[in-house]
């Protein structure tokens, strides 16, 4: 295998930025990938060992790109996760004035981001999608849009300079990246963890999303995002992906995805690796009930009643 990580490209994106933040990213050769597919197919064909993406940002919710992919397709899996904190810079080519600005790009994530900031400061200004922010710059150098929503950074990568910086809609914007491999051994639980799964219904009736939501609260675990997809078999047909707190060797987590999987026609794990910026310290403590001890002492309680020992 070789010992690279594909990533979303080209150079000078988000996801560049954030991929050097791993320290493991200092031994790998990057390879930038036209798109988030191209990244995960790349793992998928052996050509590298893991791919770096995007999966959610927190004006939008999850990157729907990414989500399918991972539903679709050979299984994969989730082995880190990486926050970043995202701002905007209008790059333009150099002397372009605000007012000669007629289209503008950039990867589809960011015009949420950046929709009233355009709105008051762009309202006339057609917006054409790039394939990420930094391709969109790239389009800029090579004449085919006036200006590229992107990280500042990119600007000297084409050439470019910063007409507008700290563009953002919302305070304190991140994107949540992820770091993604063949499927393998998750390691060891950290107390700070993370599980992600996709499940589908067996069928569409009352209270079905319910059932399947209960088999985690009944044990104590919390969902930190639940967002359906289409199935592509007709309207109303949803597969569901969910990042649970908690590792798949906690009792309680482990619990819940055996409920799932009697219940479900399939199931999609996706892995269980360290929530980012988290310290087991501040991780508060499982529910009274959902702790493995708990677990343990109840199986153990179970076995003595079958054996006449209560």
């Amino acid at each position: 295998m070789p010992a690279s990580y594909a990533y979303l490209g080209p150079e000078g994106t988000f996801t560049e930025v954030a991929l050097r933040t791993l320290p493991e990213a200092a031994t790998r050769e990057l390879v930038p990938m036209v798109s988030v597919p191209a990244a995960l197919d790349a793992v998928r064909n052996g050509e590298a060992e893991a791919a770096f993406v995007p999966i959610e940002n927190s004006v939008e919710g999850g990157i729907t790109t990414t989500l399918d992919e991972l539903v679709a397709g050979t299984p994969l899996m989730i082995y880190r996760e990486v926050l970043l904190s995202i701002t905007f810079a209008l790059l333009v080519r150099p002397g372009t004035t605000l007012s000669a600005i007629k289209t503008v790009t950039a990867h589809p994530a960011a015009q949420p981001q950046v929709r009233n900031w355009m709105k008051a400061n762009l309202p006339d200004v057609l917006w054409e999608s790039a394939a990420s922010n930094a391709d969109g710059a790239r389009l800029v150098q090579e004449g085919r849009y006036d200006a590229a929503f992107a990280g500042e950074f990119a600007a000297a990568t084409y050439g470019l300079e910063a007409l507008e910086t700290g563009i953002h809609d919302a305070e304190n914007a991140q994107t949540r990246f992820v770091l993604v491999g063949r499927p393998a051994r998750p390691a060891a639980p950290t107390g700070a963890d993370k599980t992600s799964v996709v499940i589908w219904q067996r069928d569409d009736h009352p209270g079905a999303l319910l059932e399947l939501l209960q088999e985690f609260a009944v044990r104590g675990v919390n969902l930190m995002l639940l967002q359906s997809r289409p199935t592509g078999e007709g309207i109303g047909n949803y597969c569901f992906a969910i990042d649970a707190e908690g590792h798949v060797s906690d009792s309680r987590v482990g619990e819940a995805l055996m409920g799932l999987k009697r219940v479900c026609p399939q199931i999609r794990f996706l892995g269980s690796y360290p929530r980012a910026e988290v310290d087991p310290e501040d991780v508060r403590a499982p529910r009274p009930g959902t702790s493995d001890s708990e677990f343990t002492a109840a199986s153990d309680w179970l076995a003595r009643c079958q054996d006449g020992r209560f």
